[in-house]
């Protein structure tokens, strides 16, 4: 074979291009997270901008102060705070199981059900017994009813590999409807809400402060709750089960002891969410106490990476965005539908950074690559 034809035979390199071509961050400096992220939020409030302009015909400066005078303004500032504190509570609540992959959907009923104990103890207690006493009768009620609303779906996850999606999602409709039945019983009027005339008071407020007690307990609570995931031996039993069940098994550790005293955790947390709300700042019960944070919280602990610390950052950020959308829809005469709209712009760009985080994308990516393979 002369030369011409050996080159023929030789199989053909070309250049070919991938116009993007994504690949996985191994790692990425807490600095260059934050501006991404800092990024997306500025290119949200630009979008959000534009449209207020194009829709509204408002100014977007004077909307934007208005949100943050909204969450911020004078005799506000506390009321944002205690919003913070429920929203993170119920956040570090769902933590620890996420941290084990272990999906609980179902923080929303957790915390109602630790709310109706609340509830229910007061209605028969609040005039026959001192407050020291009602107090931790309260808290005990509420902390079991939110551990066992969280320890029945763990068992069946450990013993007979339910799904725990599922299962913890369906116990929320429960936790409703047993909170109606009690509202039928308790609320002679039909007004499906129990008020303070009927739970009495409450925790009272420390040092004339109105929810100072609420925003102690959840700030002592973050720190420990951090501590013990970062430090503890069962917080380190957490992320084994957490990365594999297999490995964590091949190092001895109890995978089923692992899930259900995570979820009792997880339970106890959430029930304290709910004696906060109930006991602590509403003294009253009804069907919508908890108003959707269970869900919400599943976000908050998403982007603050399991890390209550990080959470702090990001609860407060929701919390801003719904108080402030609250108030354009009030001073500018918008409709709800548009403050919503405005608060789900900015929480997409906030999700979608978290892809960048992860990945880099290469544009006019070039690969060789051969049109078949050589024979060996």
């Amino acid at each position: 074979m002369n030369k011409e034809q050996q080159f023929a035979a030789t199989p053909e390199k070309k250049q070919h291009v991938q116009w993007i071509h994504i690949t996985k961050r191994d790692n990425i400096s807490f600095q260059k997270g934050l501006l991404i992220r800092a990024i997306a939020i500025l290119a949200a409030l630009v979008v959000c901008a534009i449209i207020t302009v194009v829709f509204t015909g408002s100014n977007p400066i004077s909307v934007y102060g208005t949100m943050f005078k909204g969450a911020f303004g004078k005799g506000r500032f506390l009321v944002t705070i205690h919003n913070l504190s429920i929203l993170l509570c119920i956040s570090l609540a769902v933590t620890p199981a996420f941290r084990m992959r272990f999906w609980n959907i179902g923080a929303e009923g957790q915390a109602l059900i630790g709310g109706l104990a609340t509830a229910i103890v007061m209605f028969n207690l609040h005039s026959k017994a001192p407050l020291w006493v009602l107090i931790p009768l309260m808290l005990i009620s509420a902390l079991v009813a939110g551990a066992i609303w969280g320890v029945i779906p763990a068992i069946f996850k450990a013993f007979w590999k339910t799904n725990e999606t599922l299962f913890t999602l369906m116990m929320n409709y429960v936790a409703i409807q047993l909170v109606e039945y009690f509202l039928k019983i308790a609320d002679k009027n039909g007004s499906n809400s129990v008020g303070p005339y009927l739970l009495g008071d409450g925790i009272p407020n420390l040092f004339g402060v109105q929810y100072l007690f609420n925003i102690l307990v959840v700030v002592v609570l973050t720190g420990l709750l951090y501590v013990y995931l970062k430090y503890s031996k069962h917080g380190y039993e957490i992320s084994v089960v957490g990365e594999s069940e297999n490995t964590a098994r091949y190092v001895g550790i109890n995978v089923k002891k692992v899930i259900i005293r995570t979820m009792i955790l997880s339970g106890l947390l959430c029930g304290l969410t709910g004696f906060l709300i109930v006991g602590g700042a509403s003294h009253a019960i009804s069907s919508n106490s908890v108003g959707g944070q269970g869900f919400t919280a599943i976000m908050v602990s998403w982007l603050g990476k399991f890390n209550p610390l990080y959470m702090i950052l990001t609860a407060l950020l929701i919390v801003f965005m719904g108080r402030g959308a609250d108030e354009i829809s009030t001073i500018f005469g918008l409709t709800k539908s548009f403050s919503d709209i405005i608060t789900g712009i900015i929480l997409f760009f906030i999700i979608g950074c978290e892809f960048f985080i992860r990945y880099q994308i290469h544009f006019n990516h070039r690969k060789k690559m051969t049109e078949e393979k050589e024979e060996a």
